[in-house]
C-alpha cells in the first residue's frame, strides 16, 4: 500500500501542471484522498467487512465529493484532477496511470447483471463530464472528450466524442465518418417511418380482403 501511495503521489507531480511538491499533493488534493479512502474500503471489501468499506467509502464521498465503490478495481497512479461529482461503479476496473476529470461517470445502463460497468486500459483519459455506461473495455491509450456518452467499446490509441460516443481519431490519425452529431439520424422518425409503412401495407390487404369478399 505505501509503495502504491508513493507511485500514487510520484504520478500526480508527473502529469498534473499545478502540483507543486508531493506534500502540497498529500494534504491538499481530494483526488488523492480518494484513492486513500478507497485502498481501505476495498480491502475491507475483499476481505468481506463490506458494511465498514461502504461507511468509508461514504465518508469520502462526503469529504471528496468523490464517490466509489469499494468493489471497483484500481490501478496505480490514476489521477481524479478536480474531482467533483465522479462517481466509479462496483464492477468497474481501471488500469494504471489513468486520468479522469470532475463529473466523469463510470457506471452502468441498468440492463447486465454481474459485470456491469466499463473496464479501462493502461494511460486512458477522461475528460470533464462524460459517462462511460456498460461492461466494455476502454483500450489503453485511448482518449474520451468532455461530455461525451459512451456505450460501447473503445479501441486503444483512439479518441471518442459526442453523443453517443463516436471515434474521430486511431493512432492519431483522422477517421472519416459518414454522420456527424448534427445530421445524424433521428431514431424516433425512423419508427415512424417503419410503422406507417407497415400500416399502409394492413390497409392495402384489408382493402382487397373486402374486394374479394363482394
Amino acid at each position: 500500500m505505501f509503495k502504491n501511495i508513493r507511485y500514487d503521489i510520484k504520478s500526480i507531480l508527473e502529469r498534473d501542471p499545478a502540483a507543486r511538491n508531493g506534500f502540497e499533493v498529500f494534504l491538499l488534493y481530494p483526488g488523492f484522498h480518494a484513492l486513500l479512502y478507497h485502498r481501505v474500503s476495498h480491502w475491507l471489501y475483499r476481505h468481506n467487512m463490506k458494511f465498514l468499506a461502504r461507511w468509508v467509502s461514504q465518508t469520502c464521498k462526503f469529504w471528496t465529493g468523490i464517490e466509489i465503490h469499494p468493489g471497483a478495481n484500481i490501478g496505480r497512479g490514476l489521477l481524479i484532477d478536480h474531482g467533483a461529482g465522479v462517481v466509479i461503479g462496483e464492477t468497474a476496473e481501471i488500469g494504471d496511470n489513468c486520468t479522469i476529470y470532475q463529473g466523469v461517470t463510470l457506471g452502468g445502463t441498468g440492463k447486465d447483471v454481474g459485470k456491469r460497468h466499463p473496464t479501462l486500459g493502461n494511460n486512458v483519459m477522461i475528460g470533464a463530464g462524460a459517462k462511460v455506461l456498460g461492461p466494455f473495455k476502454v483500450g489503453d491509450n485511448a482518449k474520451i472528450a468532455a461530455n461525451a456518452v459512451v456505450l460501447s467499446e473503445v479501441e486503444e490509441n483512439s479518441t471518442c466524442v459526442g453523443v453517443p460516443g463516436r471515434m474521430v481519431k486511431r493512432a492519431g490519425k483522422r477517421v472519416s465518418a459518414d454522420l456527424d452529431q448534427i445530421h445524424i439520424p433521428d431514431p424516433v422518425s425512423m419508427e415512424l417511418c417503419k410503422v406507417l409503412v407497415r400500416l399502409e401495407k394492413l390497409e392495402k390487404q384489408l382493402a382487397e380482403k373486402e374486394e374479394a369478399e363482394k
